[in-house]
């Protein structure tokens, strides 16, 4: 049976007593880049809800409920959850809008927009206990890795590394895994960027409303932190960058939060993190077109490409990575500040 016709009749099941004669209209509302889908749904009162639509054969509604709740604890906005039924993958959710950060930010807005992002990432820090999520361990961190060379190198850009490339590129995963595995481990939302995050009224908690969470673990705590500084989809320059940066190392530590004391040893931290992810991003970003057939990340690539290789030309342990995408891309890579 088709999932639109499930979904329907749940929703005439869920509300068969309170609102029998009710048509409930399903409107698209967004999809990400799993097998998830999202629909908006107006209810008899003219309010809105959204229903996350995860099929059981590729998703898990399970690890969502319980994000949503730790982080709603831990004082922060996310969807409250109406309904569930799990059998088929259906959550009814409040509905956030649709209004993203990406939509807003410019240099006018970022500066308070950022301020309530901080403040609400640092509140799921301080929240933070081992063993209530999934540990983001080498075995995690190794297999994001390797998205790279299978999907990345092989096949978006349909090239064999040689004995030595292959070599280099182990040495420099390593020297990136034993960084990020020292790190201080917090939650981790694992995609908390502009896309993710939603414009609310009012400043902190009430903004931003915090959504795509059901990925989360127990991790290096500056993971997040580049996933929103390094975004995949916005750029800033690294001066502002390192604004925003600076102004959450000193919340954080004012918070408590086991941040490093040094800014320039925390920055480093935040760049060797910020590489994993960028190596992660760009096979996740070349799978989802050639496995998935959905292209739009394609545009994004660049940008992720010049965050490694600005980090791996300014480290010289890194740089033999620098060489290889080189190699690979033929294109010379530009040095700016240097730690």
């Amino acid at each position: 049976m088709p999932r639109t016709v499930l979904l329907r009749d749940w929703l005439h099941d869920l509300f068969s007593r309170t609102h029998p004669q009710h048509d409930f209209a399903i409107e698209p509302a967004s999809a990400d880049a799993s097998f998830r889908r999202y629909f908006r749904i107006r209810m008899p009162d003219g309010e809105t809800r959204i229903v996350m639509d995860a099929p059981p054969t590729h998703e898990d509604c399970r690890p969502f409920l319980k994000v949503a709740g730790l982080f709603r604890e831990a004082g922060v906005h996310v969807p409250e959850v109406y309904a569930e039924n799990l059998d088929h993958g259906f959550l009814l959710l409040s509905d956030l809008g649709n209004t993203t950060y990406l939509n807003v930010l410019d240099e006018t807005t970022a500066p308070s927009l950022y301020r309530d992002a901080n403040a609400a990432l640092v509140a799921i820090q301080r929240a933070s206990q081992p063993g209530i999520l999934p540990d983001y361990d080498r075995a995690l961190l190794e297999r994001e890795l390797a998205l790279f060379p299978d999907w990345y190198v092989a096949r978006h850009l349909d090239t064999s590394l040689n004995e030595k490339q292959s070599h280099d590129l182990r040495e420099t995963f390593e020297k990136i895994l034993a960084n990020n595995l020292a790190q201080p481990k917090v939650y981790v939302h694992r995609d908390y960027h502009s896309r993710n995050l939603m414009l609310r009224d009012g400043g902190y908690p009430g903004n931003p409303g915090i959504i795509d969470f059901q990925d989360a673990v127990y991790g290096p705590i500056t993971y997040d932190l580049v996933s929103l500084y390094r975004d995949a989809y916005i750029t800033w320059e690294e001066e502002q960058e390192l604004d925003f940066v600076i102004r959450y190392w000193e919340m954080a530590r004012q918070q408590g939060l086991p941040v490093r004391d040094n800014f320039d040893d925390f920055y480093r931290d935040y760049e060797w993190m910020g590489a994993q992810r960028q190596i992660k991003v760009l096979g996740i970003f070349a799978r989802l077109f050639h496995r998935d057939g959905k292209d739009g990340y394609l545009r994004d690539m660049p940008r992720v490409m010049a965050y490694l290789r600005r980090t791996c030309e300014r480290y010289l342990e890194l740089r033999p990575l620098a060489r290889l995408l080189d190699q690979l891309e033929g294109n010379a890579t530009a040095v700016t500040y240097t730690f």
